[in-house]
């Protein structure tokens, strides 16, 4: 049997941190709201698969995919997926499943539908002073390539926690290609991607 697309025990930390509905008029009240948890199962539904909002399967019983984006645009406006990662990370650091001892600050681009394509202003960063000052003044320790260093230099034992994450993202199928103009819904898709990326972690369900 196929695990369910939102588990009860994530929802029932989501459930508190949405904010009510809008009230229905009491003359000519409309169609019924939709409920939360079907629609923000369509919502994953669609981050998970790729597939393009009109083509949300009826049988799902989420509502239309337009419905669903709405309700998307209105939680990421409210702040709903920001408070949930705040959530997900305090219970890591309380399991201690979050190593605080380095940072690592890594960059990815992906291909917008509809816009050329060039070459990434991704993946550049090198070794030099501006960058290296500000954050040896703060006491923090850097390693940085620098330009023309051979491979064989032992920074990819830390980069690959960077490559690592970027995996995790790009196995949600929405994020690997832009199809939203809108920056508030594509940030809205990431920061769920990252908020079950840290739900996993804590179930211990990667593959």
């Amino acid at each position: 049997m196929a695990e369910p697309i939102l588990d009860d025990d994530l929802w029932a930390l989501i459930e508190p941190l949405l904010p009510p509905p809008n009230p229905q008029r009491f003359r000519h009240p409309g169609r019924k709201t939709l409920d939360d948890r079907a629609v923000l199962t369509g919502i994953l539904f669609v981050l998970q698969s790729g597939i393009p909002w009109e083509m949300l399967p009826k049988e799902m019983g989420c509502g239309s995919g337009m419905s669903c984006w709405r309700r998307l645009h209105a939680w990421q406006h409210a702040g709903v997926w920001e408070h949930l990662h705040e959530v997900l990370l305090a219970k890591l650091r309380a399991a201690e499943r979050i190593d605080w001892s380095r940072v690592v600050v890594d960059s990815s681009s992906i291909r917008e539908v509809g816009s050329k394509t060039g070459p990434t202003p991704t993946d550049r960063g090198y070794d030099h002073d501006k960058y290296r000052k500000p954050l040896h003044a703060a006491g923090i320790a850097t390693e940085i390539a620098r330009r023309g260093e051979p491979h064989g230099s032992g920074l990819g034992k830390t980069r690959w926690v960077g490559e690592r994450t970027f995996a995790w993202l790009h196995n949600f199928r929405r994020l690997r290609v832009r199809f939203v103009r809108l920056a508030i819904v594509h940030e809205a898709f990431m920061k769920i991607a990252c908020c079950i990326i840290c739900w996993r972690n804590l179930q211990n369900s990667f593959c």
